[in-house]
């Protein structure tokens, strides 16, 4: 096992970064992290064992390296709390610095809803000031920067969700009409650069995004939130009984007797969409989830002939291809717009128009092709 990747610098300048608190606002800032998704849209190379956040999609680091690099310039490293599956734990330990108090290891995945319920347990019961404490919530496999651009929005979303008493998202402004992300209308506006959240858009389709789009007033729903620990709590309490009524397992230490109770629930779909106490921040940094092979093209340089090449790859005549070679040698010879994907033992190969279906190969695949991903 490789020596542990040293994410901000020393410990001593680690111990002191940042400061806990915005520009004297006197909130108690913390980070969480969530880790525990497969990913399985970057199949072969991605599966349950070795998630798309642990791969090096957008450099030569893991995508949750990264992540906790943005999280530690944003608060104190103490401050940072991941949340995963135990299967993860080895690579988790393997890749970060952390201690293991600060791994918050689901015993069963059941979606954000419940790991977020209960990472604000933890940071109310772990805070110096639980009453100012504020949280943000973050994706580990986003590409987004640059990183003071990404710090300062989500300052002014975290001051805003202290002062507020809301539960803050931040949107993105499209740059091209995407059908796969969700999106935010937006509303009136609350302060300086924080507006109310008029309603929260499912994945549409083509036309309907070119007019969201063209309209202005839809940004994507970015995933990534900020909020008081207490107020996310309450809004459970109020909008999600069949959450908030397990609560009383998580404060007797039965986590996991919460989580072999609760249904399986998206933070989406178990607060956000049904509150009317929303609201948002504009980012000010480029942002992309990379959802599937062909995001790869955004965030990766591409050659004369806009083809991705990572890995032991050899070209020639081919276009607009995304070839990763990590399982031996990747021949392509007058190929145009594929994805080839070689790694465990396994090639994969269909059009990228074909790569965001990946999901309904998989459920039709044998387990011992899709790697543990079931």
């Amino acid at each position: 096992m490789r020596a542990p990747v040293a994410l901000f610098g020393s410990a001593e300048s680690r111990s002191t970064a940042g400061c806990g608190v915005s520009d004297g606002d006197g909130f108690e800032r913390w980070v969480v992290v969530l880790a525990g998704g497969v990913g399985s849209r970057f199949w072969p190379v991605s599966t349950a064992q070795r998630p798309k956040q642990l791969l090096p999609l957008s450099s030569s680091r893991p995508l949750i390296v990264e992540t906790l690099e943005r999280a530690f310039n944003l608060v104190p490293q103490t401050n940072v709390l991941i949340l995963s599956g135990e299967r993860l734990r080895p690579s988790l330990e393997d890749l970060t610095d952390l201690p293991s108090e600060q791994l918050l290891l689901e015993p069963i995945a059941k979606g954000t809803a419940p790991a977020l319920a209960w990472a604000a347990h933890e940071i109310l019961a772990r805070a110096e000031r639980p009453e100012n404490a504020v949280m943000a919530s973050l994706h580990s496999d986003h590409v987004l920067g640059p990183t003071d651009r990404f710090v300062a929005t989500l300052e002014r979303a975290l001051g805003a969700a202290g002062r507020l008493d809301r539960l803050l998202t931040i949107g993105v402004r499209p740059t091209r009409a995407e059908t796969g992300y969700g999106y935010i209308e937006v509303g009136e506006p609350l302060e300086e650069g924080v507006f109310e959240v008029r309603r929260f858009v499912e994945k549409p389709d083509r036309q309907t995004a070119e007019r969201y789009v063209a309209h202005g007033g839809y940004l994507w729903n970015s995933g990534i939130f900020a909020w008081r620990p207490q107020v996310l709590l309450a809004q459970i309490s109020q909008h999600t009984p069949e959450l908030a009524q397990q609560f009383d397992r998580i404060k007797e230490g039965d986590v996991a007797g919460f989580f072999n109770s609760v249904p399986t629930l998206t933070i989406d779909h178990a607060v956000m969409e049904r509150s009317s106490n929303i609201a948002m921040v504009e980012s000010a940094f480029d942002w992309d989830d990379v959802g599937a092979w062909a995001g790869l093209k955004r965030i990766r340089e591409l050659d004369d002939l806009g083809n991705v090449l990572l890995g032991n790859v050899h070209v020639l005549d081919c276009k607009g291809c995304v070839l990763w070679g990590e399982d031996g040698p990747i021949v392509g010879f007058g190929l145009e717009d594929l994805v080839i994907a070689r790694a465990s033992g396994i090639t994969f190969v269909a059009p990228l128009t074909r790569a965001n279906d990946l999901k309904d190969l998989l459920a039709k695949l044998p387990e011992s092709l899709r790697g543990g991903d079931g």
